[in-house]
């Protein structure tokens, strides 16, 4: 069995680097314009070539998301940063518009394409199309069951990749060609502006009684009405690594570099354990699938990989089992003690994970020191401030966590 690809988001420098640290083979982000997040922390010229240049010499792979709609008066525009883009050095550019992937082809044919999942991709024909305009990998939509894929995967063979989502949030409209955000907020999801209200909380109402609102709910927090649960492919990454997929991606370049760290790593040491057997894999399912849980999430389930989901409509609020705490810098030559940027509060004596390479361990907090003061505290709550603390060996990149004190739902 091929161990396929796992591909992390980068929506920021700390993100790119939490990916890298804890193993992605590849990484996707966007420059200033023309991807579908507009409000994700974004490269320019200069910050996508060192974004570049830092995941080359980690041995990974940067994917360019260029997977917005462009109109006609864009188009020169697109032009440019895509050539931008093959100069830093980008592996390839995510595109949706057929017109804009025919155009890249002719005008950077340098820069490989990746057919987004934005261009709704479900049957071997399309696959085949975007192979003959010079595509090397179709990122197939969300809504493509395992048979499905399985079946596509044997018809096309090694002409092109077929790359799928693993893990994250989901839309409930069809691949995410939503309308709903540009309706209630002006923002659309489709030029990548998308304020999320799917996510919001809704109630009906009566016609004869306006002014009451019955939630559509069992409890007291309403629901979530109209959006999906997050994908969650962990259970079954044993069949889709056999039906031959090339990339397994990882949703979030909104989400933290905490919640990169956290999906990263279980989903690299999830394949890292199905190369050696799938014994191995099953003893771990539960503590990977644990692992997943600590960092923020809403109820999951399999999307349509199993056929079609079973509760469409009731992902309700967030759930974290475990709070990043501070982020390892290095060592501090002086004392000997660990460099720390802290990111929440935590107590000495209080017991801590430590999230590494290697796997996760647990430590227990010392006193730690203010490095702007020098002074010797039990605790500090100023996100931001560097530490110093003995935490044994470590390395920068790894990640301090605890318990949730300010849970969110």
């Amino acid at each position: 069995m091929r161990k396929p690809e796992l591909l992390c988001p980068a929506g920021s420098r700390e993100s790119l680097e939490a990916a890298l640290h804890f193993g992605a083979d590849a990484v996707y982000g966007g420059m200033k314009h023309y991807g579908l997040r507009a409000y994700a922390g974004t490269f320019d010229g200069a910050e996508l070539r060192e974004a570049i240049r830092i995941t080359h010499e980690a041995g990974a792979r940067f994917y360019v998301t260029m997977n917005i709609y462009p109109f006609d008066d864009e188009l020169e525009g697109f032009l440019a940063a895509a050539r931008e883009a093959e100069t830093a050095g980008a592996d390839a550019a995510i595109v949706s518009d057929p017109g804009a992937i025919s155009l890249l082809r002719k005008e950077v044919p340098g820069l490989a394409v990746h057919v987004s999942t934005q261009a709704n991709t479900v049957n071997t024909p399309a696959a085949e199309l975007y192979r003959e305009m010079g595509c090397e990998r179709v990122i197939l939509a969300r809504e493509m069951s395992l048979e499905r894929i399985r079946e596509m995967k044997r018809r096309l063979g090694e002409s092109i990749q077929l790359e799928t989502f693993v893990h994250g949030a989901s839309c409930m409209a069809y691949s995410g060609r939503c309308l709903l955000s540009a309706y209630l907020t002006g923002r659309s999801g489709n030029r990548g502006e998308c304020a999320q209200p799917c996510r919001w909380q809704y109630a009906v109402t009566e016609e004869k009684r306006p002014g009451e609102y019955f939630p559509v709910t069992e409890d007291e927090r309403g629901t979530y009405l109209f959006s999906a649960r997050d994908l969650c492919l962990m259970p079954i990454l044993p069949a889709l690594c056999e039906a031959g997929v090339s990339s397994l991606k990882i949703e979030g370049r909104m989400k933290t570099e905490y919640y990169v760290a956290v999906v990263t790593g279980a989903y690299r040491r999830a394949l890292d354990l199905l190369s050696e057997s799938r014994e191995a894999f099953d003893e771990a399912l539960p503590e990977l699938m644990t692992e997943l849980a600590c960092a923020s999430h809403r109820d999951s389930d399999t999307g349509f990989m199993l056929g079609k989901p079973e509760t469409p409509g009731e992902a309700e609020g967030f759930h974290q089992e475990r709070e990043y705490t501070a982020r390892v810098l290095g060592r501090d030559e002086g004392t000997g003690r660990t460099r720390l940027l802290l990111k929440n509060r935590f107590f000495a004596g209080e017991e801590l994970e430590l999230m590494t390479r290697n796997g996760i361990r647990k430590v227990t907090a010392s006193r730690l020191i203010r490095e702007k003061t020098g002074e010797e505290l039990d605790t500090l709550g100023i996100a931001g401030e560097t530490i110093l603390m003995d935490l044994g060996d470590c390395e920068a990149g790894d990640i301090l966590r605890g318990p949730v004190r300010n849970h969110r739902k």
